[in-house]
């Protein structure tokens, strides 16, 4: 009997483990890293929380990824040259995140991103920024998060079996 009560314990921490997995969003989803799309319109009501992923999609050396202060994102300047390699991953610290392209004028012509993530300890959306939504979906169409569903609760049934021998 303590061993049922230690496993449906354990398959309560496997839920919740699976509840905090961190979402992974694919900035301009299809469209990409690219000049041309509104990247404030694209993060707007997408509910970021630190510790989420961005994923930067672009052509290898035709656009960076840079990191940057509040004044260099609304100077468009950065002394740092950013990631160039085609794909970029990005991890959100809480609160204000600037990101720009530091090739030609790629930023002033829209190629920049700003994003306020909330505090993952906190659970609670960013004080500014971006109202809640559905997350975006990765390659295959499913949210980020969903793809530890399918491990977590084949591991759940490998436990329910033990407990029941």
């Amino acid at each position: 009997m303590g061993s049922s009560s230690a496993l449906i314990a354990l398959l309560v921490v496997l839920g919740c483990a699976a509840a905090a997995t961190a979402t992974t969003y694919t900035v301009g989803e299809g469209q990409g890293w690219t000049v041309g799309p509104n990247y404030s319109t694209w993060a707007s009501g997408k509910p970021f929380v630190a510790g989420e992923k961005l994923v930067f999609n672009y052509a290898s050396q035709a656009h960076t990824v840079t990191e940057v202060t509040k004044s260099d994102y609304d100077a468009c300047s950065s002394t740092a040259n950013g990631e160039s390699g085609g794909s970029t991953t990005m991890t959100l610290k809480a609160g204000d995140n600037y990101y720009i392209c530091t090739v030609g004028t790629h930023c002033s012509a829209g190629m920049k991103l700003a994003i306020t993530a909330a505090d993952s300890s906190s659970g609670s959306p960013p004080a500014t920024g971006t109202p809640p939504t559905t997350p975006s979906t990765t390659p295959s169409g499913a949210p980020a998060r969903l793809h530890a569903v399918p491990v977590l609760a084949a591991a759940a049934g490998v436990l329910v079996k033990l407990a029941l021998f």
